[in-house]
């Protein structure tokens, strides 16, 4: 487990953010694929639809309930950024709206609990591919099958050479249009320094980085949002998530996740 994750959350919070997955699950699964979904297009040029709306909405009022005092930070309806200090729950209804929208499986609903800058807890939740992580500070990683699965604990790769690892990234052409430590020869250059290289992009490349079914997943433009769930899960699986400059955070603007031991020398290749 890495140094930053020290911070314990409070007895009960993973189990209200497993709690709170069930309720986004249930809004968000019925209506993917539906033929009267509702998409809209925000000023960002990003799509939203009513299930997006809907969940961060349910997850909203739950929390105002269960944890009145805890700020609260959502892709779509905004809210406190301030999480260096005391508790914030950080939440993505659908990570993955442009998949859900056009009816491909691979989106989730992600929350994190984020103590004095550190998340603590992090559910990803990806009810079309029946699957579910979590990760919980000193709880270790967890991931079950949807919707009955017994969880088994996970952990990252023992891959120890970029020449034999397995990479991942969102959209390749991300590097050229979002300025961020990473070009897009940069990342040309990681996959022909790696054994394989693939685009599962997304939440889903982050948590099978912390499977150790992927060894590195690159993320040149992300919100605190998309990172906060997946940086609990990873960390608690033994691996690493910093910034494509190499800082230690969760809302650079984007992200690398890695099983630690390539995290470095990924990083040199990224940069040239």
């Amino acid at each position: 487990m890495n140094p930053e994750r020290c911070v314990p959350a409070e007895p009960g919070d993973l189990d209200l953010a497993l709690r709170l997955a069930d309720l986004a699950d249930a809004i968000t699964l019925p209506r993917f694929r539906a033929a009267d979904l509702r998409v809209e297009r925000k000023p960002d040029r990003t799509p939203v639809t009513d299930a997006d709306t809907a969940a961060e909405d349910a997850i909203r009022a739950a929390l105002g309930h269960e944890r009145p005092g805890d700020a609260i930070l959502g892709e779509e309806r905004g809210g406190s950024t301030d999480t260096a200090h005391g508790r914030g729950w950080v939440i993505d209804p659908i990570d993955g709206t442009k998949n859900f929208s056009r009816g491909v499986p691979a989106w989730a609903t992600l929350i994190a609990l984020v103590v004095d800058g550190v998340p603590t807890v992090g559910v990803v939740s990806a009810p079309a591919l029946h699957r579910r992580w979590w990760g919980s500070a000193g709880a270790g990683a967890w991931a079950r099958d949807l919707p009955s699965g017994t969880p088994k604990r996970i952990a990252v790769s023992g891959v120890a050479d970029v020449a034999d690892a397995y990479v991942s990234t969102t959209n390749t052409e991300t590097f050229r249009t979002d300025p961020s430590p990473a070009s897009r020869e940069g990342w040309i250059a990681l996959t022909e320094a790696c054994w394989e290289s693939r685009a599962f992009g997304d939440f889903w490349q982050h948590v099978l980085v912390a499977e150790g079914v992927v060894d590195v997943a690159v993320e040149p433009a992300a919100n605190p949002w998309d990172l906060a769930a997946p940086a609990a899960v990873v960390a608690e699986a033994g691996g690493r998530l910093t910034d494509l400059a190499g800082n230690p955070t969760w809302s650079g603007g984007h992200g690398l996740t890695s099983n630690g031991l390539l995290h470095d020398a990924v990083l040199g290749v990224l940069r040239g």
